[in-house]
C-alpha cells in the first residue's frame, strides 16, 4: 500500500446547488405504523440512547432495520423513491446501469423538548432519507447549509445528497423519525 501522508492536498469551494426531494407517505400508512412499531421493537432490545451527533430522548442503533423487519416496507419505499430520483431528476436509468439503491443504516429517533442534532452530513453514504412519523405543530425543522429548513409535517419523506451538511435545533414538541443512508450498489442479481 502506498504512503499517502505526505500528500498536499487542496480544496476550493465551487459554487452549487445541491437538490432536497420531499414527498408525503400519505399513501403507505401501513409502512409508517410498522416504522413505528419497530422503534420499540428495537427499544425495547436496546433501551439505551446511541451515542451520536443526535441529542434525543432515544435513538436506536444505526443497523436498527436488521433487528426489526417491520422496518422494510419503509426502507422499499425510500429505495423506490431513490430510484424514482434518479429518472426524473437526473435521467439516469439504474435498472440500465445495473445499480439498486441499498439502505445501508436505519434508525429512528424520538425528539421531545430541547432535543437537537448538531451540523452533520451522511458521506459517505450517497443519498440520506429522513422520513416523519410523528411531528407535533411547532417542532424543530431539518436545516440544511446555509439555512433553507423544512417543516417536518407526519408522513413527510424528505431525502438528499449525504454530503449536504444540515442539523435540527433545539425542538419544542414532539417529533419522530426514521432516517436511513442509502448508497448506490452494483446490482448483482440482474
Amino acid at each position: 500500500m502506498e504512503k499517502t501522508s505526505d500528500l498536499e492536498i487542496h480544496s476550493i469551494a465551487v459554487p452549487s446547488t445541491q437538490l432536497v426531494y420531499w414527498c408525503s407517505l400519505h399513501e403507505h400508512i401501513p409502512a409508517l405504523m410498522n416504522a413505528r412499531l419497530a422503534i420499540e421493537e428495537v427499544r425495547a432490545l436496546h433501551p439505551e440512547s446511541t451515542p451520536s451527533n443526535v441529542k434525543a430522548v432515544y435513538m436506536s442503533p444505526w443497523g436498527s432495520h436488521l433487528l426489526s423487519n417491520k422496518f422494510q416496507p419503509l426502507i422499499e419505499l425510500v429505495e423506490n423513491t431513490a430510484v424514482e430520483i434518479s429518472s426524473r431528476f437526473f435521467k439516469a436509468d439504474l435498472k440500465k446501469l445495473n445499480i439498486k439503491p441499498s439502505v445501508t443504516d436505519c434508525w429512528g429517533v424520538i425528539y421531545e423538548e430541547s432535543d437537537y442534532v448538531n451540523p452533520h452530513a451522511h458521506f459517505p453514504a450517497d443519498l440520506a432519507a429522513v422520513i416523519y412519523l410523528e411531528a407535533e405543530e411547532g417542532c424543530a425543522p431539518i436545516v440544511f447549509g446555509d439555512g433553507f429548513s423544512i417543516t417536518p409535517k407526519p408522513a413527510l419523506l424528505v431525502m438528499f445528497p449525504g454530503s449536504l451538511m444540515h442539523a435540527v435545533p433545539p425542538n419544542t414538541a414532539k417529533r419522530t423519525v426514521v432516517a436511513m443512508n442509502i448508497h448506490m450498489l452494483p446490482n448483482f442479481s440482474g
